[in-house]
């Protein structure tokens, strides 16, 4: 195995949503793996974008938004930019260097954001976060349908005056699990790739979840790492934070030289 193809041979499946997955296919693609798309999510537009059409006219009311991930950016942006433009004395905060990204490619440059960490935990821990800055002030959290309250109730007891915005709606999986599940039972798949707790719920949904649970899991958080080994799976491998983390984490894993799934 060449020093530049740590992952010659290796079939792994990415489960991040469509849209999504593509830097960390590209990625293992270029290590020589076998990428698989299979999305455990399914993100949509909210059927109905008067809300958010509504809160853009009242952006100014806001000390600081917060968005939980590059869809809420997307989605939300998206809906409301059109109607009204963004306040310059509201802040801008989220989590995670997709979010960042997002935001900068929308002309954000001043966005507050956990330098390490990449949960909601890591937010709060931030001074502007902390009660001295945020009590009596309103905070907007841009998010998806359901997902953690931890932030929003924690900003609360903290002395400030939360409001969550739906900006888009998730889903389980769409697409057939039946040809994954068949090349596991073939001992077909080295590895998946599980970056959320959301997903590890809907893969233990899927008919045959009960084979794919004998294939080794990647997952770059320990939360995330909490629900796969509760849900049975035979080996997870908690890796660092995001994308990175996964590659690295699956390189050094593989790099010890365990059998591909494509032996000959």
């Amino acid at each position: 195995m060449g020093g530049g193809q740590p992952l010659a041979g290796r079939s792994i499946v990415v489960t991040r949503p469509a849209g999504q997955a593509d830097g960390l296919c590209a990625a293992l693609t270029a290590l020589g793996a076998e990428a698989l798309c299979f999305p455990l999510l399914t993100i949509a537009p909210v059927a109905d974008p008067a809300p958010l059409q509504a809160m853009a006219r009242r952006l100014a009311d806001f000390s600081l938004a917060f968005f939980v991930s590059p869809n809420a950016v997307r989605f939300a942006l998206d809906a409301m930019l059109p109607v009204a433009p963004w306040p310059a004395s509201l802040q801008v905060a989220t989590v995670g260097k997709g979010s960042e990204a997002a935001l900068a490619e929308r002309g954000f440059s001043c966005v507050i954001a956990p330098s390490s960490g990449f949960d909601s935990e890591s937010v709060l821990a931030l001074p502007a976060f902390q009660a001295d800055a945020v009590a009596g002030r309103r905070v907007l959290v841009l998010r998806g349908d359901g997902g953690r309250d931890l932030l929003g109730d924690t900003l609360t007891a903290r002395g400030a005056r939360v409001e969550y915005l739906t900006c888009y709606h998730r889903g389980g999986p769409a697409d057939d699990p039946a040809p994954l599940v068949e090349r596991a039972r073939a001992g077909r798949l080295d590895a998946l790739t599980l970056t959320s707790s959301e997903g590890v719920a809907h893969l233990l949904a899927l008919p045959g979840a009960e084979v794919l649970k004998t294939v080794p899991v990647f997952v770059p958080h320990p939360r995330i790492a909490a629900a796969a080994e509760e849900g049975g799976f035979a080996r997870v491998v908690l890796t660092g934070p995001g994308d990175r983390g996964l590659i690295d984490g699956l390189a050094a894993h593989f790099a010890a030289g365990k059998p591909s799934a494509y032996p000959g």
